[in-house]
């Protein structure tokens, strides 16, 4: 048989019979299965299976770093009818069950990320070899936008690696690299990057031999448990209690995953397969998966706009950090860790010197135990920490991050001094919260270099940095704040000065409803118990604990001066902050604490401030308007004001920086789909009953006579 060409595909059949089959989609960075795709594979099949030339194919991609992204996303945020979505996961399931049992032994070689339909697809077939290059991924992601693996996903995968490997894969949405899919026996051998092309042909050699390398065998644990009917009801058993527990049950992919695992596992192959297409008829029209798919859109926007803006500029190769305490040490262990480079960190004494250092020895050794680094990794990385009590060396370093304290005349003089001691080329990034960019430069040469970048506690695991632009910040700092950012592995959302920038000016208006809920005799617990119900990682006032009730009052101090109009804290706010009451840190705040572990809410909170013990019943409605929709408010004018460049950078700011719950969207996507003249109505009634701080905003009302926030302000 000749070459073959298609507009995704390329087949070359050998006169050795050892076949070749070239995915690389025209005009696209990535592979991924849209209509026309499938309809080219499915010819494709067809001639294939009637092929007397070919012995074994192997699938390849023409993608560097890329082996198939899955569905085309776009196709199935469109879908809007269960018949169709139903009948789309059918047509995967026919084309790739057409791809296993094609007469001849089929090799998925996987040298770039692997998930969604690429995994199925590989799933389908009789090998899966997987390059052990680090950033190489196989996967199943699909609960994350919605869904559940519907072309054999969820069907295959456990009779590959057993149930529990699967379960695993499945309703976390995770990807794993080479070295994990061998071990669960996802792949079938991890070859050596420089040689994967030579590696896969010897293993294809050897098939066509009649004698490929055994498969790696299921271990003792997976064999009792899949291998009778109770330990597979164990394992679902704890597969839902574990779900229930992480999602508070907003999810409902994941627990329907399970319950389609479940039919494949019990009633075989092609129950699963249809139960596959049944649930995603019904999830992949429901509004949590157009929300998380209008989510993932924003995501991948926001690569693309921080692409943009970054140039072709030197990476950065040596940092420093001032301020060594917790936060300190989180920024300097992660720019050690990700971006693999030597990091100053300067205090001006031993003890905070120690505590930063200490902070970021907990997260490398946490990071081994889970085994995401090696322990010599992890002591390389911690060698490049270079712990300093004055300025030597920083004349190397080509960017400065500030983590000191939250006071405007002490990062004055702190930025002041620093210009003395580095070049005037150096960016200066100020982790400052809620100060100004522009003032805590007022006094720095060079103003131009100066940038807000505003890391979110505990920095190794929120993805949020604000990225703030004062009115003398050079576009050059910007990107080269944003390219550190992505190297990072964070998600940066560019801001303007102003109080509090994005997140905490909004956020602020939040907790200070949640006080003035408490003033009027609400339980601690339910305040917080309406927002975790709702879908809020914790409650406000649980929040303000871990923030650090020191640091939360103080915050909202600089935006009450800053928006006096609205924002008023009840009379006893300054009591909150007692010494040996700053909430987690402390050991009790607002509630009581084991080490890290919160316990209850302390009834001396009440008496302490001079609070009656509440008794009255809740209304959980009232709650949620009362401190949701000044969150949208002050959106609305943060977007009328420019600050952000539109309402999906505003959701994305909140989603990654203070866990607004992903399932509804967002907060301007939320406010759209109750409909902002409904919110409006609404605050005029809490303005009535609550106080003027409820007003509607100018740029609230705006958004009713444009269509909706996304249609105002986009």
């Amino acid at each position: 048989m000749a070459p073959a060409m298609s507009s995704a595909f390329e087949l070359a059949v050998p006169s050795s019979g050892l076949a070749t089959l070239v995915f690389d989609l025209p005009g696209k960075k990535v592979n991924v299965f849209t209509r026309s795709v499938l309809s080219e594979l499915e010819k494709l099949i067809e001639r294939m299976a009637t092929s007397q030339d070919i012995r074994c194919l192997v699938l390849l991609s023409g993608k560097e770093g890329n082996f198939v992204a899955g569905a085309d996303i776009d196709e199935i945020a469109d879908v809007t009818d269960p018949a169709a979505a139903e009948e789309g996961a059918r047509v995967g399931q026919r084309l790739f069950q057409a791809w296993n049992e094609l007469p001849f032994p089929t090799i998925a070689a996987i040298q770039g990320t692997c998930v969604g339909g690429g995994t199925e697809l590989s799933l389908a077939g009789n090998y899966i070899l997987i390059s052990d290059r680090q950033d190489v991924r196989i996967g199943l992601p699909e609960v994350r936008i919605g869904i559940v693996p519907a072309w054999g996903g969820c069907s295959r995968l456990p009779r590959r690696t057993g149930l529990a490997s699967a379960l695993d894969i499945i309703l976390g949405g995770k990807s794993v690299d080479g070295k994990k899919a061998f071990k669960i026996g996802l792949a079938d051998a991890v070859l050596p990057d420089p040689t994967f092309l030579r590696e896969v042909r010897s293993f294809a050699e050897q098939v066509l031999q009649g004698r490929p390398p055994p498969r790696r065998r299921s271990n003792l644990k997976s064999k009792l448990l899949d291998g009778n009917p109770l330990g597979r009801d164990v394992v679902f058993s704890q597969a839902r209690k574990q779900v229930l527990k992480r999602t508070g049950g907003h999810y409902p992919a994941a627990l329907q995953a399970i319950e389609v695992v479940e039919v494949g596992r019990r009633r075989g192959l092609e129950a699963g397969l249809q139960a596959e297409a049944r649930a995603t008829g019904a999830l992949a029209v429901s509004p949590v998966c157009k929300n998380l798919i209008h989510i993932f859109k924003m995501m991948e926007a926001s690569k693309r706009e921080s692409a943009s803006l970054e140039t072709d500029q030197q990476p950065i190769r040596e940092a420093a950090v001032l301020g060594a305490g917790v936060m300190g040490g989180g920024i300097a262990q992660i720019l050690a860790d990700r971006a693999d480079i030597p990091v100053r960190l300067k205090d001006v004494g031993t003890t905070p010197l120690a505590t930063g250092m200490a902070h970021a020895k907990e997260i490398f050794e946490k990071q081994v135990a889970r085994r995401r680094l090696t322990r010599p990794e992890a002591a390389r990385k911690m060698n490049l920490l270079l712990p300093c009590l004055d300025y030597a060396g920083f004349r190397r370093v080509e960017l400065v991050v500030e983590a000191i304290v939250e006071d405007l005349r002490v990062k004055q003089q702190v930025f002041s001094e620093l210009a003395d001691q580095v070049g005037p080329e150096v960016v200066l990034a100020s982790n400052t919260s809620s100060l100004s960019i522009d003032l805590i430069g007022r006094d720095t040469p060079n103003p131009e270099r100066i940038v807000g970048m505003h890391f979110f506690n505990p920095v190794h695991q929120m993805p949020l940095v604000e990225v703030v632009k004062g009115s003398k910040t050079s576009h050059q700092a910007v990107q080269v704040v944003l390219t550190l950012c992505r190297r990072l592995g964070k998600t940066p959302v560019v801001v303007k000065d102003g109080p509090g920038f994005l997140v905490n000016r909004i956020l602020t208006f939040y907790m200070t409803e949640a006080l003035w809920l408490l003033d009027e005799g609400r339980a601690i617990e339910d305040i917080d118990g309406v927002m975790t119900d709702w879908g809020m990682p914790m409650g406000p006032l649980a929040l303000i604990d871990t923030v650090g009730i020191d640091v939360a009052v103080k915050v909202a101090h600089i935006l009450a001066a800053a928006f006096a109009d609205r924002l008023v804290l009840p009379t006893w706010a300054d009591q909150l902050a007692q010494p040996e009451r700053l909430g987690i840190k402390t050991g009790s705040g607002f509630y009581l604490y084991k080490g890290q572990e919160r316990s209850k809410p302390d009834p001396a909170v009440y008496r302490n401030l001079g609070l009656a013990t509440p008794n009255e019943p809740s209304d959980p409605g009232e709650f949620l308007d009362r401190m949701v929709l000044p969150m949208v408010n002050e959106a609305a004018r943060c977007l009328a004001e420019a600050l952000v460049m539109n309402p999906s950078e505003l959701d994305l700011a909140m989603i990654m920086g203070t866990g607004f719950p992903p399932f509804r969207g967002g907060l301007c996507r939320w406010a759209d789909l109750q409909g902002a003249e409904r919110l409006v109505t609404i605050l005029r009634q809490l303005a009535e009953h609550n106080g003027e701080r409820f007003q509607p905003s100018v740029a609230l009302e705006r958004a009713v006579e444009g269509g909706g926030i996304y249609a105002t302000y986009s």
